[in-house]
């Protein structure tokens, strides 16, 4: 998720569509560990049909190819899901184009400001703010619902704040309009969410935008979840105009996890079964 464009600009593309996801698929998870964990150690269970590791403690800053390794692939969130073709920058969707009516905000610009930083952010794919190390992207596709999903490396302090930023929301940003742009005036509705407990901290986030598209009325859901460990840390944005499946964000921030703590403990995350099928 480059750049962090002005969040004044005219979208790139015409139709309000961009990484619009969902589905699901249980994961059976086998048996516990088979030995007690030391003091303070975090232990997993196994995931058929290979075992997991305890969450290692990050030693090496995060590569590129280390960031691509630790991508989830179609495997780790099943369903119909396909990688997509096409840049997952292209997926911008227009309805997140727009100003927030700080008129509304009973504490005024304040408040406004950080729901216009949410806005822009879910446009940018810059939830965290701009990665200081590696980064990489993959988009998936099931007909019209996308899923975005990056891994990047951060600087300490300004990742601490970005989580601290995403947990504000659902009470700073639960209802505000959005204005201008193609959409006319749109409501926006932020929740939260719960996340499997996974990584060292984690925000989970529904967002709910109304408006229009073409003159017709639709609803732009979309699942948000940020993990950090150390001071790497991987997002999903998962959603459309269909709405938001959540097991399908549950299941990639699980294999999320454990990818990115196989490569931060110097391993090749190995396939996932489908993918050796």
């Amino acid at each position: 998720m480059a750049g962090q464009p002005p969040h004044r600009r005219s979208p790139t593309r015409g139709s309000a569509r961009r990484f619009p996801p969902p589905a699901e698929r249980a994961r059976h998870r086998l048996g516990a560990a088979a030995h007690s964990p030391r003091h303070g150690q975090r232990t997993r269970p196994r995931d058929a049909p290979h075992a997991y590791c305890p969450s290692p403690s990050p030693s090496s800053r995060l590569t590129e190819e280390g960031a691509r390794n630790a991508l989830i692939t179609e495997a780790d969130i099943e369903e119909q899901w396909q990688k997509s073709q096409a840049p997952p920058q292209s997926w911008r969707d227009s309805l997140l184009l727009g100003e927030v009516d700080a008129a509304e905000f009973v504490t005024g610009r304040s408040d406004a400001k950080e729901c216009q930083r949410l806005v822009d952010a879910l446009y940018d794919d810059t939830l965290l703010g701009k990665p200081s190390g590696p980064t990489a992207l993959a988009g998936f596709e099931q007909g019209d619902s996308r899923l975005l999903y990056q891994v990047a490396g951060y600087d300490k302090k300004t990742l601490a704040a970005s989580m601290k930023w995403l947990a504000s929301l659902p009470e700073t940003c639960d209802t505000f309009t959005v204005t201008g742009g193609e959409g006319g005036r749109r409501t926006v509705e932020v929740t939260e969410t719960s996340l499997p407990d996974e990584g060292d901290a984690r925000q989970g986030l529904k967002v709910q935008l109304k408006g229009e598209n073409e003159g017709t009325p639709v609803t732009l859901t979309l699942d948000v979840a940020a993990v950090r460990i150390g001071t790497d840390a991987f997002t999903v944005m998962n959603g459309g105009l269909d709405g938001a499946d959540t097991p399908t964000t549950k299941n990639a921030v699980q294999h999320g996890t454990q990818r990115l703590e196989e490569v931060q403990a110097g391993r090749t995350p190995a396939p996932t079964p489908s993918e050796i099928e």
